[in-house]
């Protein structure tokens, strides 16, 4: 017989005369004569309810049965007597898979994210995280479909690369050498004999590659792993983490911020209404002001702002900053958060930031001070997308490299793009788990990262 999904049953208008189901017991109540079981397959938020009559030939086993164990349950779908759920299943059959120790360490409350984390492999069992899991599903779903839908093409850039695209500083390396073995006087390694004949590391961001396809192929996007060896432990960091970049030939900085803007109100509004009850949850536990938020962030028209007037805003302010801005510096996070939760109480582009804290390839102003960069920050998140319009002229891409001390040697296939039919192109990058941080109202990105990796912290 044909296993059913209980989000599934769920929605059937009448009952059906067997179904079987499969799942794990979330809670077993005995009464005189019969059991009440309520079991959990992953698909949806809500438990079926399984009523187990003492005529089961098996029911005397059942008693070895506690939350956490396996059941595969065969019966009749009927109408549910009790409130809040509209079916029950009338067991006529209940195999035991697999049963629970009695040391399963999630029982009927709510246990803290902390100890969570420690037991990684199986929070997905708990309400919250089965329900965030399966919002991140969907989202990867939709990020898919919405670029198909405008006609981009999907690319897989490399993982292992041997460029920095964002000056992250130290990157994760990667070699088949034993280091020790191939250090020079000089303390630099000698990477002549290892596996790519050079240095290596896990890559940054795809942007280099999809620059080159949207050069040849228009619109092109790449999803993958991205990976930043910054040694920090902050909420918002973690040493993998997954990025979408969408790349755009023929395209200014102002029809980037006009895709991130569709972009963002489109993924929103998806997971609004295809994970309602997911999101209910989060709205009720955990952020009680979730649905404005996200009813925010689709119904507003962003504010955009140049750097200049976002420097300006914020020495105006009344407000006691930790840090001081001054210009030709980054924006700190409680500066974010004034812009967008106080001054505007909406989503903000900040663009055209000073090119000195920018990356070489964002394109240089008509000002020579300033390149045509973007950041999309958005309320309690901070920044979401990052972007820029790209140095499609070669000259000026050369003295930025220069201006820097990049190797040209390095980079000479991206020079060499601008050489043979360079147009105007535009890109950005959106941090897939800050999206999820901003949809559930979780406030660390470990919480939103199935097992995820920072500091010290490796071990699933």
């Amino acid at each position: 017989m044909k296993r059913s999904k209980i989000r599934n049953l769920l929605e059937v208008d009448a009952p059906e005369e067997i179904v079987l189901i499969k799942g794990w017991i979330k809670t077993k109540r005995d009464s005189k004569g019969f059991s009440f079981i309520e079991v959990n397959d992953g698909s949806c938020l809500k438990n079926m309810q399984i009523i187990a009559d003492k005529s089961l030939e098996n029911y005397e086993d059942l008693n070895s049965l506690s939350t956490g164990a396996a059941v595969s349950v065969m019966g009749h779908l009927a109408k549910s007597q009790g409130k809040g759920q509209k079916w029950e299943i009338h067991a006529h059959r209940i195999d035991i898979i697999g049963i629970a120790d009695h040391s399963y360490p999630l029982q009927k409350k709510r246990h803290s994210d902390e100890f969570l984390r420690t037991i990684a492999h199986l929070r997905p069992r708990t309400n919250k995280y089965g329900a965030l899991f399966r919002i991140r599903s969907e989202l990867s779903y939709v990020i898919h479909e919405f670029f198909r839908n405008k006609g981009f093409v999907y690319i897989h850039s490399p993982i292992i690369t041997a460029l920095d695209c964002e000056g992250a500083g130290e990157l994760f390396k990667i070699t088949t050498l034993d280091l020790k073995d191939v250090r020079q006087k000089n303390g630099e390694i000698d990477y002549t004999n290892d596996f790519f004949g050079r240095g290596a590391n896990l890559t940054v961001s795809g942007q280099l590659s999809a620059e080159m396809f949207a050069l040849a192929l228009g619109d092109v996007y790449t999803f993958g792993p991205t990976f930043r060896a910054e040694n920090s432990n902050t909420r918002r960091h973690a040493a993998e983490f997954w990025m979408v970049e969408p790349e755009m030939s023929f395209c200014d900085l102002k029809a980037d911020m006009d895709l991130a803007e569709e972009m963002l109100k489109y993924l929103t509004a998806h997971i609004m209404e295809k994970c309602r009850d997911d999101i209910g949850l989060f709205a009720e536990f955990v952020d009680k002001n979730l649905i404005s938020t996200l009813e925010n962030i689709i119904e507003s028209n962003y504010i955009r702002l140049s750097y200049e007037k976002a420097v300006h805003i914020l020495k105006q302010s009344e407000s006691k900053f930790e840090y001081k801005l001054n210009f030709g510096e980054d924006l700190k996070s409680e500066h974010e958060q004034y812009i967008t939760e106080h001054h505007f109480k909406k989503p903000v582009f900040i663009y055209d930031y000073p090119k000195d804290i920018k990356p070489f390839y964002m394109r240089l102003n008509d000002d020579g001070k300033t390149v045509a960069a973007m950041d999309l920050l958005v309320p309690r998140i901070g920044e979401i997308i990052g972007g820029s319009q790209r140095e499609e002229r070669l000259d000026v891409l050369e003295s930025r490299m220069d201006e820097i001390g990049l190797s040209k040697k390095n980079y000479w296939w991206y020079l060499e793009s601008r050489m043979f039919g360079s147009v105007p192109h535009s890109g950005f990058g959106l941090g897939f788990e800050r999206l999820l941080m901003l949809l559930t109202g979780i406030t660390n990105i470990r919480d939103v990262i199935p097992f995820p990796r920072t500091p010290n912290s490796i071990e699933f």
